[in-house]
């Protein structure tokens, strides 16, 4: 589980032009973007965490991990759909994960395809799955493959650390989001992961 190989020169760049970010990079200094590497693991837990903190995400996954003993498609789809619930899922979460399961089991997601894919074209195949979003295809990016330039902009926690770090408090539009982004390219998941250290200083992988 090392970084990805472009962290260090990723950090060096970033801290070198933009001085909220040489603070955040030193303040949270060995802390790394890392991924387990298995891509039904890694959506699983983007499906998990989404629109919870990284906190609530990380309790839920325990908790879905004990029910299921572990993590293998077949078992998500063996479970039953109440004690999915009773883990902390919504009755939405609960049938994303057992599509997503499907997905797998029987082929239609192909781990050596996804990784040979271009980053619009991960999105497409992984944003047709019900229940995979651009949010989710854009952890899988990040998380899993450690694409370096993904920009997260309508993830929730990334709009706080900008609203509190960049715009006095003030949660900015997505289209000043996106233009912010700009001034990192081409580094925005390193940025990303630095403003999600800000709010919840918790070494998350997924």
């Amino acid at each position: 589980m090392s970084a990805p190989p472009y962290w260090q020169q990723a950090c060096a760049e970033l801290a070198g032009r933009d001085p909220v970010m040489a603070s955040l990079i030193a303040r949270f200094d060995g802390t790394v973007l890392k991924s387990r590497g298995e891509p039904f693991e890694t959506l699983l837990r983007a499906i998990v965490g989404q629109q919870i903190s990284m906190r609530a995400a990380e309790t839920i996954w325990g908790r879905l991990i004990a029910l299921l003993g572990g993590h293998a498609p077949a078992a998500v789809l063996a479970a039953d759909k109440t004690a999915l619930r009773k883990v902390g899922l919504s009755a939405r979460k609960a049938e994303y994960v057992c599509d997503l399961a499907a997905h797998f089991q029987d082929g239609r997601l192909s781990a050596e395809r996804l990784a040979a894919a271009s980053d619009d074209e991960v999105l497409a195949a992984l944003t047709a799955v019900r229940g995979i979003g651009r949010w989710t295809a854009e952890m899988y990016l990040i998380f899993n493959l450690g694409r370096a330039d993904i920009w997260p902009i309508d993830d929730i926690g990334v709009q706080r650390a900008l609203a509190e770090l960049y715009f006095n408090g003030v949660r900015p539009s997505l289209a000043e989001c996106r233009l912010i982004g700009e001034r990192w390219r081409p580094w925005r998941s390193v940025v990303s992961w630095f403003l999600w250290c800000h709010l919840d200083p918790v070494d998350t992988i997924y």
